[in-house]
């Protein structure tokens, strides 16, 4: 990686979220000049202070010395840049429509700073087509720029548009936003060539370039791949409970072939990708995704089956005490976004079938939608003090250290394999 060009010096981040602020932090820390915007002045404050509201190893110290150093400004509002970054949520409507209402708007609000030669890159994963959707509204905010690729006397009088999605790892964001390989595709050349320089400036990985629309059917192919996959795991293990076969075993004994690689079954999927992402896909070719969308909803389906198997133990006991193991949609962090852990919670204390306790080490208090419930957050000690059915629903590291002993006079469910 060479020496930060000129061109590419001033960016401005749109979002500063569990993608916006690892990047804005990151490329900070390289020695461009980052001014990160939020809608959310408390997160703002957060930062400026030099502090996090988000948990990922690393990126408490890399917030602390890139605003120490002047590199990393936040604020509510956009300000002039070279290169733009939007990394804003991308969620669904009801129905699953696709909602880019933050896209549209985080778009408008750079439109007004824009000159010629800028870049504008969504790095927000969407539906196919949105990188162009974001050329026609800043079309509408700013007719008098060109935004396809134009030259007059050899000078560049265009502003370019890419999308280059991330990849990353929630515990691992820090180094895979270097190490990994990244696409690139622009609404025309000229956009992809100038994009995928920029990113040549910080990531050590190989920069694959492409047209925007791969690039964003890249993304979503990614993530439908591994949900499914794990729905072929689920269904699984709702056949292998009906034929008494201990699914584990199957499958360690079937990955034994050496072109078969079978994911581990769970309580459902969880996250802003895996969870989502495959929608946007069927929205987009409803009648070609006739297997992602099955997959899709074995998946959506799977949360339901564990609260029906939660109940039918609980029914035989009066006034059950239940114990939920984990409330995060993955092992090992504390990003609750679409989790089944959490759903489920919730739902087995709305259903009222005996009193719900909530052990999730990576928080501090309850979220939000589960703020007006009788779940009770506590210690694994004391969970396993007082509950009759233990429920693991996230594999993290911690719980996979409890001993079979400890758990030998308890009912235990367990949808995620953490005690195998």
């Amino acid at each position: 990686m060479s020496q930060i060009e000129e061109r590419f010096r001033k960016l401005c981040v749109m979002g500063l979220g569990y993608i916006g602020l690892p990047t804005a932090s990151l490329l900070a820390s390289k020695g461009f000049d980052v001014h990160g915007v939020d809608v959310n002045a408390q997160v703002v404050d957060t930062i400026n202070q030099g502090r996090i509201h988000i948990r990922e190893p690393e990126l408490d110290i890399l917030v602390k010395s890139a605003v120490q150093s002047g590199q990393l400004k936040a604020g509510t509002s956009p300000a002039a840049a070279d290169v733009f970054i939007i990394a804003v949520p991308t969620p669904f409507k009801d129905g699953y429509e696709p909602d880019l209402a933050y896209v549209e708007s985080a778009t408008r609000a750079i439109a007004s700073f824009l000159v010629s030669g800028n870049l504008v890159i969504l790095e927000s994963t969407s539906p196919v087509g949105t990188t162009e959707l974001i050329a026609q509204w800043l079309s509408e905010e700013r007719p008098d720029l060109s935004l396809k690729g134009t030259t007059s006397n050899g000078a560049d009088t265009s502003v370019h548009i890419a999308h280059c999605p991330e990849r990353v790892l929630p515990g691992q964001i820090i180094r895979e936003l270097v190490d990994n390989d990244r696409i690139v595709g622009g609404i025309d050349e000229a956009s992809t060539e100038l994009a995928a320089d920029f990113y040549r400036q910080f990531v050590a990985g190989q920069i694959l370039t492409t047209n925007s629309r791969t690039a964003e059917m890249a993304k979503l192919t990614e993530n439908t791949f591994r949900d499914v996959n794990i729905a072929l795991a689920n269904e699984l293990s709702l056949i292998c409970e009906q034929l008494s076969i201990d699914v584990w075993e199957l499958i360690k004994l079937a990955n034994h072939h050496p072109r078969v690689n079978i994911l581990n079954p769970g309580p459902g999927v969880g996250g802003h990708c895996i969870a989502v992402d495959p929608w946007f896909i069927v929205h987009t070719a409803p009648q070609q995704s006739k297997l992602i969308r099955t997959a899709r909803q074995v998946n959506t389906d799977k949360p339901e089956y564990v609260i029906e198997k939660v109940r039918a133990r609980a029914a035989r006991i009066q006034n059950p005490t239940i114990a939920c193991f984990g409330l995060a949609y993955k092992p090992d962090i504390d990003d609750l976004r679409e989790s089944p852990a959490l759903h489920i919670t919730q739902q087995l204390s709305e259903a009222g079938i005996g009193r719900i306790l909530a052990v999730e080490p990576y928080i501090d208090t309850l979220p939000k939608v589960l703020a007006n419930t009788s779940v009770e957050l506590c210690d694994q000690e004391t969970a396993l003090a007082q509950a009759d059915i233990i429920l693991g629903l996230v594999s993290h590291r911690q719980f996979r250290k409890l001993s079979p002993a400890m758990l030998q006079e308890k009912i235990v469910i367990d949808s995620c394999g953490v005690w195998r």
